[in-house]
């Protein structure tokens, strides 16, 4: 099967949010409440049972937990590389770099789903666990001549963090989950997914675009193809398996995340740059996304 045909569902929940959005009357209440919901409750149920539940191969988790984490810190250098070019617009600047570096977390728990299922979400979960938190630094780094925020409280109440290493806890000290629980987190977490991407839909934008072009070029192309390039490589040198490489290229591919626009505007930076990148980057990864996963394989 095509890759793109492998994920054209997801593709397409993120179409059916960007429709509803926009041509049908949901109230912004309910586009925030939806969010919240998968952000606090779905989320986290799914990430907490895929690492209680999975069987990780301990001989190489470190490095591959280290590969993650070099690409999200190779992505910040890569993207901070335009300031030898472009030196005006501190907070334009700030703002729009850490979409060269930041991930969408529900989509990439639902390509890890399609392309691994459980073993793939647990390992997609692993390098969440230790990358939100890197990348909030990094983010809240570039910002951080412009606005203040609580970041270690905010990472310590985490609930993506607090899932993963809750579940990782559990999956080492080999406690097995009661048949009710199971299945409970198991209908949470199925349902996290089809309402994340359909929020990310929902979040989409066409304006915003205030920026140099060629700026807004070099974020896209670092986080779209030189970071998934550099992953193929660390992949292949480490030596990974399938799934694991698989997973690897996927994140290090994946378009910016939707938290980057919230950060942005609670930190005094450009905030319709960011929505205009985070949404730019989402409609090129439809064809940039399968073309790497394609390559992994």
């Amino acid at each position: 099967m095509s890759f793109a045909l492998v994920l054209l569902p997801d593709f397409t929940l993120i179409l059916i949010g960007a429709v509803l959005r926009r041509w049908v009357r949901f109230d912004e209440g309910f586009w925030a409440g939806l969010e919240k919901l998968v952000y606090f409750v779905l989320f986290p149920a799914l990430l907490f049972h895929s690492t209680a539940t999975a069987r990780f191969d301990r001989t190489q988790t470190g490095a591959f937990v280290a590969a993650g984490c070099s690409i999200t810190l190779l992505g910040f250098v890569l993207g901070y590389a335009a300031r030898l070019v472009y030196r005006d617009g501190d907070a334009t600047f700030a703002s729009g770099v850490q979409t060269a570096f930041r991930f969408n977390s529900y989509l990439a728990l639902a390509v890890a789903g399609r392309i691994g299922g459980n073993s793939g979400i647990a390992l997609m979960a692993l390098l969440l666990g230790t990358n939100v938190p890197l990348s909030n630094v990094l983010a809240v780094y570039s910002l951080a001549r412009h606005g203040r925020i609580g970041l270690w409280g905010a990472m310590l109440r985490n609930p993506l963090i607090l899932a993963t290493l809750g579940g990782l806890v559990c999956n080492a000290a080999g406690i097995t989950l009661p048949e009710f629980i199971d299945a409970t987190l198991m209908r949470l977490g199925a349902a996290s997914i089809a309402l994340g991407l359909i929020a990310v839909g929902a979040g989409l934008r066409a304006e915003g675009a205030n920026a140099p072009k060629p700026l807004i070029a070099w974020w896209l192309l670092v986080k779209l193809a030189l970071l998934p390039g550099l992953g193929l490589m660390l992949a292949a040198k480490i030596g990974f398996e399938d799934l694991a490489r698989e997973t690897l290229v996927v994140f290090a591919a994946l378009p910016t995340a939707s938290s980057a626009y919230i950060l942005a505007t609670r930190m005094g930076g450009n905030g319709p740059l960011v929505a205009f990148l985070i949404s730019a980057g989402t409609l090129v990864s439809v064809l940039t996304l399968p073309f790497w996963l394609w390559l992994s394989r």
